[in-house]
Formats: structure tokens, C-alpha cells, sequence
């Protein structure tokens, strides 16, 4: 008799052990699932974004141009706040005419090395919803793209591969090539990669000696610290 509650007792241990893993991969299942499909409707609309951008710029350069204007002047950010502030998105800046998930595209980006080419979206609130779903623009406070001086562009870093999770892997001389709203396309190399603390944004606004320059920023993959990299105007 013994023997049979022990038998039950460890029986009803096994039973509850098995439930519990099996809720466990389930949970799992699903946790990756969702990663894995927001992968996909990441690429898949911002690959139709690009090419809309892409039309739409070669449509525009095909007519004779008016007085186009590319660079409103818009409040500038503090480079913590894009990372837990929610912001108002801006829709009245001048732009390409093509809204990439309710914002104005200003660009694409492209990162052969880490097979990247995304929508480049202008958001100078920097609310955490626009970071969800494209590469921003962060500095300095103009729209367009491909100017003198340092341009900072941020994107997450997420577990599924998407927007610059995969920075740590450039190295020195990789190409970044950024589309702008003129239709051109500046080739940059990287020339610098590095971490620092979050309240770090002195790169921001460093001197280009009149040169064109770009910085990406992600977070670390343990969020606690920003991964950088410079890159400038190569031939």
C-alpha cells in the first residue's frame, strides 16, 4: 500500500513536471513565432517601401523641378529620449510623398555586409514607435540627408537580426550607402566602431573638417551601453 501512494504521488510529480515543460516550449514556440513573423512583415514592408521610394524619386527626376524644399528646420533631440519617450510623429515636413507606416520616408539605407536596406523615416519627436518599424534619423535637425557634417541615424537592436542588430559585425572599410530625396546616392566606409554610455552624444555634433559624414546607433546586445559606428564619404 505504501509502495502504490509513493508510486501515485511520483506519478502525479512526472504529470505536473510534464505539464510544466510543455506549457514552457509552448510559451517558447509562440515568444519566437512572433519574433520570427514580425521579421518577415518588417522585410516584406519595408521592401515594398523602398521600391515605392525608389519609383517615386526616379517619377520626380524625371520632370523638370520646382523650388523644392529639403531642409526644414525641426527642434532638436536629446539622444536619451529615443529610447523611452513617446512622442507625437511629425507629418508636415516636406518629404518623398511616400508614408512608410504613417511617417515621411526621407531615404534608404543599405548595409551590404549585414544585409540591410530599410526605409530611412523622419520622426524628430524620436518616439519609440518609429524606431519599431525603420531607421531614424536623429541629427542633426534638418530632413534631408547627405549633407556636410555628421548625420546620426538610429535603429534597434533586436533578436531577430532586423534594423542594426547586426552593426557589431561591420569592420573598417565596409560600405553604407544612403539614398536621399534628390535621388542620390553617397557610398560611405566605415572607419570607426566603438561602445559608450548612454548619456554619451558628443559624436553628434564633431567636426567633419567639411566632410560628409554618417553615425549609426543601436544599443549593445544588453541594452546597457550604445554600439557607434562612423562612417565617411568615400569615392
Amino acid at each position: 500500500m505504501i509502495k502504490n501512494m509513493f508510486n501515485n504521488k511520483y506519478s502525479k510529480t512526472l504529470t505536473i513536471i510534464l505539464i510544466i515543460v510543455i506549457i514552457v516550449i509552448i510559451g517558447l514556440l509562440i515568444f519566437f513565432g512572433i519574433d520570427v513573423y514580425r521579421k518577415y512583415y518588417i522585410e516584406q514592408a519595408s521592401g515594398d517601401a523602398v521600391k515605392e521610394f525608389e519609383d517615386k524619386i526616379n517619377e520626380i527626376a524625371s520632370v523638370p523641378q520646382g523650388n523644392t524644399v529639403l531642409t526644414n528646420e525641426l527642434p532638436n533631440v536629446d539622444l536619451n529620449s529615443i529610447y523611452g519617450n513617446q512622442g507625437t510623429q511629425q507629418n508636415d515636413i516636406t518629404g518623398s510623398g511616400v508614408k512608410y507606416m504613417g511617417y515621411d520616408m526621407i531615404g534608404t539605407i543599405e548595409i551590404p555586409a549585414t544585409d540591410v536596406k530599410y526605409p530611412i523615416i523622419a520622426d524628430y519627436e524620436t518616439s519609440i514607435n518609429s524606431l519599431n518599424v525603420a531607421i531614424v534619423k536623429l541629427y542633426p535637425s534638418t530632413i534631408a540627408l547627405n549633407e556636410i557634417g555628421n548625420t546620426v541615424l538610429v535603429g534597434h537592436n533586436y533578436r531577430n537580426g532586423t534594423f542594426f542588430s547586426n552593426n557589431k559585425k561591420l569592420e573598417k572599410g565596409d560600405k553604407i550607402y544612403i539614398t536621399d530625396l534628390s535621388g542620390r546616392k553617397v557610398t560611405y566606409a566605415v572607419t570607426k566602431k566603438y561602445e559608450t554610455s548612454t548619456s554619451d552624444s558628443e559624436y553628434m555634433n564633431r567636426d567633419t573638417n567639411g566632410k560628409r559624414e554618417i553615425s549609426l546607433s543601436t544599443c549593445t546586445d544588453d541594452t546597457k551601453r550604445r554600439l557607434i559606428i562612423w562612417a565617411e564619404e568615400v569615392e
